[in-house]
């Protein structure tokens, strides 16, 4: 085998290992060997090799007496470090804070990792044992409010993808249909912010907007959470002006430089009534003359 084989066959490697990692989820924790060869379409011989592999250094733990697997903590200080590098991670906070004593609800700042929104910061009013979007580390796009700020801004291959990944159900309201998540992300775009309306929790609506890098990039997403009783569809644009300034000007501190405002393209009120009045004089004249 040359180097340029033996080079492949470790990327290949790498790659299947990837996919054994991301077999896992927030709803699906734990696994056996059989649940992930199916999820992977992997051999049986070749994820017991790897989840060995991973075992061995930490990034898988088994349960022995169910001889399942689950996520090792080396992940999570791999992730907690990675997190904290983040200038996202670092310049947050002020701004999180500050929407969340403004609106007296929930905050939450996630960002896109391509296919699920990852929690950075957030910042609860109330908790709420029963509130899964507060204890979960990882959230899908179709139906939270960060989820489709974020999908909103992203090219077509890649909410494609997403949509090719499944668009669960979460409740009644969810948008499980491919062409209804299009025309909602077409409406996001056109506003500005996303609504999620009780989606991914019964009685929990929730108001997202977009956070862009120094590139323009939509990247993150920032949003305010309540009970639906609370936050009504008449208080979303109250919430939404809210919600859009301060991912503005999170982006900004990020380096983006948002385009100038255009220019009004109609003359202004007053200088339409006084052009008026000096047409109307110089036509009076004409007629004396």
């Amino acid at each position: 085998m040359t180097s340029a084989d033996s080079s492949r066959q470790s990327v290949k490697s790498l790659f299947k290992m990837l996919e054994v990692l991301e077999a896992f989820s927030s709803s699906d924790p734990e696994l056996s060997v059989v649940e992930i060869a199916r999820r992977t379409s992997l051999p049986r011989t070749t994820v017991h090799r790897i989840v060995d592999s991973l075992r061995s250094v930490g990034f898988l733990e088994q349960d022995a007496s169910r001889d399942r697997y689950r996520l090792g903590l080396k992940l999570f200080e791999l992730g907690g470090n990675a997190l904290t590098n983040l200038p996202l991670y670092r310049e947050a906070p002020p701004f999180v804070d500050t929407l969340a004593k403004l609106t007296g609800e929930d905050v939450h700042l996630c960002i896109f990792d391509g296919a699920q929104m990852v929690f950075v910061s957030r910042r609860n009013q109330v908790a709420r044992p029963h509130n899964t979007v507060i204890t979960m580390e990882a959230s899908p796009c179709h139906s939270t409010g960060v989820g489709k700020a974020t999908l909103a801004f992203q090219s077509e291959a890649v909410i494609e993808r997403v949509i090719r990944a499944g668009l669960a159900r979460f409740t009644p309201n969810t948008i499980v249909e491919p062409k209804r998540l299009k025309a909602e992300l077409a409406a996001i775009r056109a506003r500005g912010y996303s609504v999620d309306d009780c989606e991914h929790e019964p009685e929990l609506r929730c108001v997202g907007a977009p956070i862009r890098n120094s590139a323009g990039r939509v990247f993150a997403a920032i949003s305010a959470s309540g009970p639906s009783r609370r936050v009504t569809p008449e208080r979303v644009p109250e919430l939404a002006r809210a919600v859009m300034t301060h991912a503005e000007l999170l982006s900004i501190r990020l380096g983006y430089q948002p385009a100038p405002h255009n220019p009004p393209t109609s003359p202004a009120p007053e200088r339409t009534t006084k052009r008026r009045q000096r047409s109307a004089a110089g036509t009076a004249q004409s007629e004396r003359a």
